[in-house]
């Protein structure tokens, strides 16, 4: 059994206390005091590795069905993306469940959003790759249906704002998103089309996009572009960070993505 999945099955007694506390301890069936700061084991303080991949798991889906919420329901499609979404990350039968409690706790009227991110943010302790990792998986999950709407958002917008992440950061992020998707599709549909006959490659314009820059960029921005992804996406750093073990699967499917980007640019100009 995962760590994640002992601490959710009741073999450890510690909490983070906070909202986030609360939260999971209500998914769970539990009933926490929201002030409790948890244990004394110096494993589990604040910062740790092992409070910010729970506060993390936490507040992933416990923020995805807010967003979900955001236009005033929750349609079955918005269930079963969701689904999609956890079912993509490979979590075990235990933790699918917790996650898909956590994403009807943050369904509810009164779900704690600011009191959520403040906490969030706090347990982060300054760990920007970890909180733009919470705004890509985010943001995917906004995708996941193939659009946006505007309340959905504005939304995302208001928890960038809460975390300190900029509009700047995020319409970057987003576009990069969008690029990836695009990208992953034509590969996938890589091969002859059955109405045309032709092969379909993936686009040299998205490409570019997935490293966040345009074909204007030089050899040097490309390479730089590239290792400061891969190393914001590297699934070893971002654990020790504290993200949870069990959603590594995102981040290796990042960097492959990244990657495979590069190489077809690369391939493209020419230069090793």
């Amino acid at each position: 059994m995962s760590w994640l999945g002992k601490v959710f099955g009741g073999a450890f007694g510690f909490m983070l206390g906070g909202p986030l506390g609360a939260i999971l301890g209500t998914s769970l069936g539990h009933q926490f005091d929201r002030g409790v700061e948890g244990v004394d084991d110096p494993e589990f303080q604040l910062g740790n590795q092992r409070r910010v991949q729970m506060a993390f798991f936490t507040a992933t889906f416990s923020v995805m069905g807010h967003i979900a919420k955001a236009d005033g329901k929750v349609s079955r499609e918005e269930i079963a993306l969701a689904n999609a979404v956890m079912k993509n990350m490979e979590l075990s039968d235990q933790l699918r469940q917790t996650a898909q409690r956590l994403f009807n706790e943050g369904k509810s009227p009164s779900f704690p959003l600011d009191e959520t991110l403040n906490q969030f943010r706090a347990e982060c302790h300054r760990r920007t790759t970890l909180i733009r990792m919470f705004i890509e998986i985010q943001l995917q999950a906004a995708f996941a249906d193939g659009r946006m709407d505007s309340s959905e958002e504005n939304m995302l917008l208001h928890i960038c704002d809460k975390l300190r992440f900029s509009q700047f950061e995020y319409e970057s992020l987003k576009a990069i998103l969008q690029a990836q998707q695009r990208f992953t599709d034509s590969g996938q549909s890589s091969g002859r089309s059955r109405r045309t006959g032709t092969v379909r490659q993936p686009d040299i314009q998205d490409a570019y996009a997935v490293l966040g820059l345009t074909p204007n960029a030089t050899d040097k921005e490309i390479k730089s572009s590239y290792r400061r992804l891969m190393s914001q996406h590297h699934p070893d750093k971002l654990v020790a960070k504290g993200l949870p073990e069990e959603m590594l699967k995102l981040a290796t499917e990042k960097t492959q993505k990244i990657r495979k980007a590069y190489e077809l640019v690369r391939d493209k100009r020419g230069f090793k």
